[in-house]
């Protein structure tokens, strides 16, 4: 009763009264836009003032601007949850957010600020944001949780290996699939709490039937030997042994998704897009298994996971946080479910663009449309909710 006392009374803008409303909304905002300006930088019709090469900007801007964006959104709202604390609100989260967007300018104009300031400036948000979720799982002794804030840290890391990669080799390749394993390891284990959690309080309410199996030997199992694969293809992304290790992984990954009783919950779309979403974590194993004996694009299985299993999660955990934390009724409108298509479809169409390289430019197009329509689509349907109503 006290923690909800407090938490009424806050008096500030409702966008920065919890950490999901600014991160969800101007992070959707800048998915959406980026990924139609970098086809405009692909194409050759644009060129940016950053330090980075085009493809690197691409990557880090997605990897290390948006989903780090919908990771702290995350992470501020379920910390809460998880210590009984109160959340960062107020003035600590508007610096936090002025922190990130301070970064996404910096690593833009980073070819006139120089590249040394922008690692600075953008290294700074993750570091800060591991070191506030800590201090307060810490506080609330839930020490459990800190293996988030280990990821979150380890992100930060491979943020700044990133900017040096970059600058000394021209291009960030071990530190982009070190940054890709991260968030799809993250993915995993968020995954692995949320997706059979929600199904089974959604299958619970209705007839009797296959409910999900409960995380056990078998999940740690799995887990393990998809963070060993994982880090195999970090270290080296072809040969035989790396390509059975994400064999490996991606099968178990297939019966860990088919445990969860995802068949059931067609008529649901809340629930439907998180089985969709991680459906393609198997998808990504086994297509960078092929491409580690030279048989599909590097693009295709990385692209699985960033596209597919990133993009799907975070588009799904944004929907329905979103509507659970304003007080809204947990169901998929229309413009929800506009939003799941258009992700998946751009999903699958720039993975096809990867395997069909003689239709790569068109998919790639439909790829692009796809992805800002669901982006652009979550922050126009979902801004009301985000600027305002309850703010607790």
């Amino acid at each position: 009763m006290a923690t909800m006392q407090k938490l009424r009374a806050y008096q500030g803008p409702a966008l920065f009264s919890h950490g999901f409303r600014p991160f969800f909304l101007f992070g959707a905002i800048y998915a959406g836009a980026m990924v139609p300006l970098w086809l405009v930088v692909f194409a050759g019709d644009v060129s940016l003032p950053t330090a980075f090469a085009p493809r690197d900007w691409h990557v880090h801007e997605m990897l290390f601007g948006y989903v780090c964006a919908v990771i702290a959104g995350f992470l501020l709202t379920a910390v809460p949850n998880w210590t009984g604390r109160l959340p960062i609100q107020g003035r600590p989260l508007a610096i936090l957010f002025a922190t990130w967007l301070a970064g996404r300018l910096a690593v833009t104009f980073s070819g006139f600020i120089g590249w040394e300031i922008a690692l600075a400036v953008d290294a700074a948000f993750l570091l800060l944001l591991a070191a506030a979720a800590a201090r307060e799982i810490v506080a609330g002794r839930k020490w459990n949780n800190l293996k988030v804030v280990g990821i979150v840290s380890l992100l930060a890391v491979a943020n700044i290996a990133f900017h040096v990669e970059a600058h000394l080799d021209g291009v960030a390749d071990y530190s982009t699939r070190f940054g890709v394993a991260l968030v799809v390891t993250l993915v995993c284990v968020i995954g692995g709490r949320i997706v059979p959690s929600f199904t089974r309080n959604w299958l619970a309410r209705r007839e009797p039937g296959r409910l999900p199996v409960p995380f056990n030997r078998f999940d740690a199992v799995t887990m393990v030997v998809g963070v060993c694969a994982m880090i195999a293809w970090v270290v080296t992304p072809s040969g035989r042994f790396v390509a059975a290790a994400l064999v490996a992984a991606g099968l178990l990954h297939v019966v860990r998704l088919a445990r969860w009783a995802g068949y059931r919950t067609v008529s649901d779309r809340l629930v439907l897009i998180l089985h969709v979403a991680y459906a393609f974590i198997p998808a990504g194993f086994l297509l960078a298994a092929l491409s580690a004996v030279d048989l599909v694009a590097p693009s295709a299985g990385i692209h699985a996971w960033t596209g597919g299993a990133i993009g799907s999660m975070t588009i799904a955990v944004m929907t329905r946080a979103s509507l659970g934390h304003t007080g809204q009724a947990l169901s998929a409108s229309i413009a929800t479910q506009f939003v799941y298509a258009s992700i998946v479809v751009a999903a699958l169409a720039r993975v096809c663009a990867a395997l069909e390289p003689s239709h790569s430019i068109p998919l790639l197009m439909i790829a692009g449309v796809a992805w800002a329509g669901a982006f652009l689509g979550f922050a126009l349907a979902y801004a009301p909710l985000l600027c305002g109503g309850r703010k607790f």
